[in-house]
């Protein structure tokens, strides 16, 4: 008798993200480093939080919970230069709209990984963008 032999292929999804770094020298321009500084990392956190909590709506099957923390994800990552991250939200929120679980599903995952990578990319900024804009 032939032997099976089954393969399991693992796609490993990686998100390219980009900051707008012109949006963050004018917030440091405009607030000062330390000013901006504070709103940078006051944005993070609830940026953190809010995606935690959209994640446990999202498994708990709390739709228009996860919608409203999803829609608060937007004016935040827009505010710091992530357009990249608040467009996807909106994108989700679009997918919650249509009554969509299949494309909620996958654009959720999405706006997952493109958090957890805009969150690490920004730290990565070592200097405050002061440059002119």
């Amino acid at each position: 008798m032939g032997e099976t032999v089954e393969r399991v292929t693992l796609l490993k999804q990686q998100e390219q993200v980009w900051l707008d770094t012109h949006r963050l020298a004018v917030l440091y321009l405009q607030l000062g480093e330390s000013s901006a500084e504070d709103v940078v990392c006051r944005a993070l956190e609830e940026l953190a939080t809010r995606l935690s909590h959209a994640e446990r709506f999202y498994r708990e099957g709390q739709i228009p919970e996860m919608r409203k923390c999803t829609r608060s994800l937007i004016a935040i990552a827009d505010q710091i230069g992530m357009q990249h991250l608040a467009r996807v939200a909106g994108e989700v929120t679009g997918c919650i709209d249509a009554g969509d679980a299949n494309a909620l599903a996958a654009t959720f995952a999405r706006l997952m990984r493109i958090g957890e990578r805009s969150l690490c990319e920004i730290w990565d900024v070592q200097d405050p963008p002061l440059s002119t804009p």
